[in-house]
């Protein structure tokens, strides 16, 4: 009883303390809140001048990060919500609806009266029921500067079969918040976690909260034993059976000192289940097993066939006295919640091509190709290989990429299956289309493909963000397939062009011509834009890249 009494006092404490940080950061953001609150308003007002559904083909989406990505629960489409963009200078909320078709593999806007007001960050949630519905709670609204926020608590319903948007008032739910996360748990929305952040202060949270598909009701639940530290943007993945729901990752941070704020990429995995028919939730660190992903924030997730939980990309940033720079990710992991482990998701590259390979080995098929294959199959790498990429934009900004490829994958294989692991392990290494790395991109699954659109990756303090679609098979794992291309142009664009006009490529002049007689200029573009006392051998090699890069555009 004794042991216990403590155990009961010390999360009661906790709770006392997180209660006083919330109503500090809640006075202090109230007044900019408050700011906000009159611009959106603007936007409803805007909003509420449609009365009609009006839907139009349009070209993909506006490159944003941010936004919900949602399978539709009946037909082959995918429903895309809200986000942001940032020019450099500005920042860009959204509240625009747009709907993928998979098999015609073109996009359809759809403008509905009344919808939410512009937000990203926020999460959503498709359910079967009433012909198929989509559920959006909380996010962030910030003003075109970036430097104050509004978190919403709002709850909304998008009805899919008759295209009317509808506000849910119901008490008692999550304060407002963004970077939360929430799934579907039987016939229950689960949210957890998430932040609040204003000028001068942030808080974040490890609460749970469930809402009645039923009833139309929050609860807040108590689970017993010990639940993971505060935090947002984790992995939050329902158990096949419906009983529970795993949670890894995520980001948070903490004030060390008065302006001074540490980040912490958490790598730990819990898993809140409930006991019983009784509304009884408890929480237990789980320990998996198998090849687990890099630490990494700004993650993309996904349900795959069998509930297997999907995740792609992402960054881990590192900070060197006053800098921070990021390593961002493009691989991918799967975690098999029955078997409670990790596996990189490896691909296998075409099918087809391997089979003829494997029919001529058969055939005694012998000659100079053949034995650099093989050569390449005894010499892939056994263990995880970091490749760096550089890209240079037209600016002189050095865009430097790196990609960690996992070693051979530790998923279990039938014994009829060693041949193909074979194939597949030279395919491994084999260079293969790809999304580029990126953060906060958009993911989900339909029909056993995971299908990513557009994040961002950053360089220096120049954020780039993207609008491509690339589909992958899951079943298959063989490669990527591009739906829809970044135009590398508009990294350029966004990177930012000077206003002098660089040297014209003369008729007839060849791309080394061009490099000599423009070399002296592009140096010092170059150097301009590499920071101070760069190294003259680096900016000689910036500046021929630049100088082959704007010849290549002309």
């Amino acid at each position: 009883m004794g042991k216990k009494g403590k155990k009961e006092k010390k999360v009661k404490g906790a709770e006392k303390t997180a209660a006083k940080m919330e109503k500090k950061v809640s006075k202090r953001s109230k007044r900019e809140e408050e700011d906000l609150e009159a611009l959106i308003a603007e936007f409803q007002t805007l909003d509420a001048k449609k009365t009609q559904v009006v839907e139009t083909t349009c070209p993909p989406p506006s490159p944003r990060l941010n936004a919900s990505f949602s399978a539709h629960p009946e037909k082959d489409e995918l429903i895309l919500f809200g986000g942001e963009f940032f020019n450099g200078k500005k920042t860009y909320l959204y509240n625009d609806l747009f709907f993928y078709n998979i098999k015609k593999n073109c996009w359809v806007k759809s403008e509905i009266p009344n919808p939410p007001p512009p937000r990203c960050s926020h999460q959503a949630v498709v359910v079967p029921q009433g012909g198929g519905q989509l559920w959006v709670f909380g996010g962030e609204f910030a003003s075109p500067n970036g430097e104050q926020f509004y978190h919403y608590k709002d709850l909304w319903v998008l009805h899919l079969s008759t295209h009317t948007w509808e506000n849910i008032k119901a008490p008692g739910g999550p304060s407002g918040r963004s970077g939360h996360r929430m799934v579907l748990s039987k016939r229950q929305l689960l949210v957890f976690g998430g932040f609040h952040e204003s000028t001068r202060d942030f808080i974040y949270y490890n609460d749970v909260y469930t809402f009645s598909l039923d009833s139309f009701s929050w609860s807040r639940l108590a689970p017993s034993g010990s639940a993971p530290c505060p935090r947002s943007a984790c992995q939050l993945t329902s158990t096949p059976d419906g009983t529970g729901v795993i949670v890894y990752g995520g980001y948070s941070k903490v004030r060390v000192k008065k302006e001074v704020e540490k980040g912490t990429i958490h790598t730990d995995m819990f898993l809140l289940k409930r006991d019983g028919k009784e509304e009884k939730w408890s929480w237990s660190r789980v320990s998996p097993s198998g090849s687990k992903p890099h630490p990494r924030s700004g993650f993309s997730l996904a349900v795959g066939p069998g509930g297997r939980a999907v995740l792609f990309g992402g960054v881990c940033d590192e900070e060197e006295e006053e800098t921070l720079e990021g390593d961002f990710y493009n691989d991918l992991y799967l975690y098999d919640t029955v078997k409670n482990r990790w596996f990189p998701g490896l691909l296998r590259g075409n099918r087809t091509e391997k089979k003829k390979r494997r029919r001529g080995k058969k055939a005694g098929a012998e000659g100079d190709a053949a034995e650099k294959e093989q050569d390449e199959e005894e010499a892939a790498p056994q263990g995880p290989t970091e490749v760096v990429k550089e890209i240079v934009t037209e600016d002189g900004t050095v865009m430097t990429i790196k990609e960690v490829i996992p070693g051979l994958h530790e998923e279990e294989q039938d014994d009829d299956e060693d041949e193909d692991e074979e194939d597949d392990a030279g395919s491994a290494a084999a260079p293969l289309v790809e999304p580029c790395p990126r953060s906060s991109a958009m993911a989900t699954a339909r029909q056993g493909k995971l299908f990513l659109y557009g994040g961002m990756f950053e360089v220096g303090d120049r954020q780039f963000t993207l609008n491509d679609l690339y589909c992958l098979d899951l079943h298959k794992m063989e490669q990527w397939e591009v739906l829809v291309e970044m135009d590398p142009s508009e990294w350029r664009r966004e990177a930012g062009r000077h206003e002098e006009e660089h040297p014209a490529v003369q008729e007839g002049e060849t791309a080394t011509d061009y490099q000599a007689r423009t070399e002296q200029y592009w140096i010092k573009v170059a150097r301009r834009n590499m920071g101070p006392d760069p190294k003259d051998k680096k900016v000689a090699k910036v500046a021929q890249a630049m100088a082959k890069v704007f010849y290549e555009d002309q």
